[in-house]
């Protein structure tokens, strides 16, 4: 069972995260229908000859993230990894808590 104070980090956390998907999805939005609203009476941009070998918005995306991703994992990897190695030389006594 997690301590209170993990209970309250990982509610605190999931408050966030759902605030942080309901402004981006505000955004979305926004931005569809400004984009629908705008749609035909933007002029068509001229091709750029080197364009096509330029990597799209989406796998600039798609790499960015898969390779934060990996790069996350093998922190906290790291990280636990740390913690463990630590663990002989940090040795704690256990403190009661107050029952209520």
């Amino acid at each position: 069972m997690p301590s209170p104070t993990i209970e309250y980090a990982q509610t605190a956390q999931d408050k966030t995260l759902e605030a942080m998907r309901q402004s981006q999805a505000a955004v979305i939005d926004v931005v569809e229908t400004w984009a629908k609203a705008v749609e035909n009476t933007v002029q068509d941009l001229p091709a750029i000859p080197v364009a096509s070998a330029l990597p799209t918005a989406e796998e600039i995306i798609k790499t960015s993230y898969d390779f934060a991703g990996k790069m996350l994992s093998a922190q906290r990897e790291f990280a636990e990894k740390l913690v463990a190695a630590a663990a002989p030389a940090v040795k704690t006594t256990p403190v009661e808590t107050p029952s209520k």
